[in-house]
C-alpha cells in the first residue's frame, strides 16, 4: 500500500450546501495525503456580512455524513476572523502553519482575505511562491448555469424539487426531531409526525410533497405537508409527514425525511372532512410518484 505523503490536503471555499460544485472541490485532489481537510465555516458568512442566514440546506449530521463519504474532515474556522487576514496571512498563518498545507482546491471563483482582495488567480501565484500544489475547479453546470447554493435556495423556494435534486447531487432531507402536535392527522385517519424547521434552515414553498422517510435504517413511502395548516388555523411553520406503512411512535426520535416531488400547494380547506378526503387523495399521489423511487419499501 503506498504511503501518505506527510502533509494536508486542504479545500477552500463556502461549503454551506455540500451540492454537486462543493463536491468537485472538496473531492479534486487528497488520496495522496495523510490529512484531507474540508475548511468550513463555523458562521455563514452572509451573516458577518450583511447579518444574515441564507438558509442552510443540510444538517450537520448530513454534513459530518458527507464529508466522511467523500474522505475528508471538517475543520470550522471563524470566517470573521480569518477575513481580517491578508491574503498572504491566510496562506501563510492558516494554511501552512496551522494546517500543514502541501495541496489545496478552489473553485474558479473563490476570493479570501481581507475585504475580499485574493482570488483564484492571487492564490495560484502565491501558492507557486511556497511550492504548494493548487487546482482550480472550473464550475460545475446545470441548465447552462454554474451550480451555486443560492440556486438552490431559489428552486428550494419554489418547490422544484428536481432542480434541488440535480443540484445538490441528493434529495433534499432534514432530520429534526420529532415533537408532539395536536394529534389532528390522528383524529383525520393519517397520523404524523411533527418537525419544525431550525431557525437558520432553508424552508422549502409551502405544500404537498412526496417523499420517503428513513426510519431505523429503513426507507418508507410518505407524504410530507409543509407550511402552516390554514385549515387547522396554526401559524407555525412546521413540516408534518405520514409515513405509511411504519407503526410506532418517532417522540424524541430524528427520522430522516427526504422531499421528492411537490404535489400541490398550500390549500384551505372549508371543513375537516374535506381536508380528510385531500389527505387521502395526496397520500395516493405520493406513492405513484414513489414507485419509480428504488429506495423505497411498499
Amino acid at each position: 500500500m503506498k504511503d501518505c505523503l506527510e502533509g494536508a490536503f486542504v479545500a477552500l471555499g463556502t461549503f454551506d450546501g455540500l451540492h454537486i460544485g462543493h463536491k468537485a472541490v472538496i473531492t479534486a485532489e487528497k488520496t495522496e495525503y495523510r490529512h484531507n481537510i474540508a475548511l468550513m465555516f463555523s458562521e455563514h458568512p452572509q451573516e458577518y456580512l450583511r447579518g444574515e442566514n441564507p438558509g442552510s440546506l443540510i444538517t450537520q449530521g448530513k454534513e459530518t455524513e458527507i464529508l466522511s463519504e467523500w474522505g475528508v474532515e471538517a475543520e470550522y474556522v471563524s470566517f470573521s476572523e480569518i477575513s481580517r487576514l491578508s491574503p498572504e496571512a491566510f496562506v501563510d498563518e492558516v494554511l501552512i502553519k496551522k494546517y500543514n498545507a502541501k495541496a489545496l482546491a478552489c473553485g474558479f471563483n473563490y476570493r479570501f482575505g481581507k475585504d475580499a482582495q485574493g482570488d483564484s488567480a492571487r492564490l495560484m501565484a502565491l501558492c507557486a511562491e511556497r511550492e504548494i500544489k493548487i487546482t482550480v475547479v472550473e464550475p460545475v453546470l446545470y441548465k447552462e448555469e454554474p451550480v451555486s447554493s443560492t440556486r438552490i435556495r431559489k428552486a428550494l423556494a419554489k418547490g422544484c424539487m428536481k432542480d434541488v435534486k440535480a443540484m445538490l447531487g441528493r434529495y433534499f432531507s432534514y432530520d429534526f426531531e420529532v415533537v408532539h402536535g395536536d394529534e389532528r392527522g390522528r383524529i383525520l385517519g393519517s397520523p404524523t409526525i411533527n418537525q419544525f424547521f431550525d431557525e437558520n434552515f432553508a424552508v422549502p414553498e409551502y405544500g404537498v410533497y412526496a417523499s420517503f422517510t428513513e426510519v431505523d435504517g429503513k426507507m418508507y413511502p410518505s407524504v410530507t405537508n409543509i407550511g402552516i395548516r390554514p385549515t387547522i388555523g396554526n401559524s407555525e411553520k412546521r413540516s408534518e409527514t405520514n409515513i405509511v406503512g411504519f407503526e410506532g411512535s418517532l417522540y424524541g426520535t430524528h427520522p430522516e425525511v427526504f422531499l421528492v416531488e411537490k404535489i400541490r400547494g398550500e390549500m384551505q380547506f372549508s371543513s375537516l372532512d374535506d381536508l380528510s378526503k385531500r389527505i387521502a387523495l395526496d397520500r395516493e399521489l405520493s406513492l405513484e410518484i414513489l414507485k419509480g423511487e428504488s429506495v423505497c419499501e411498499f
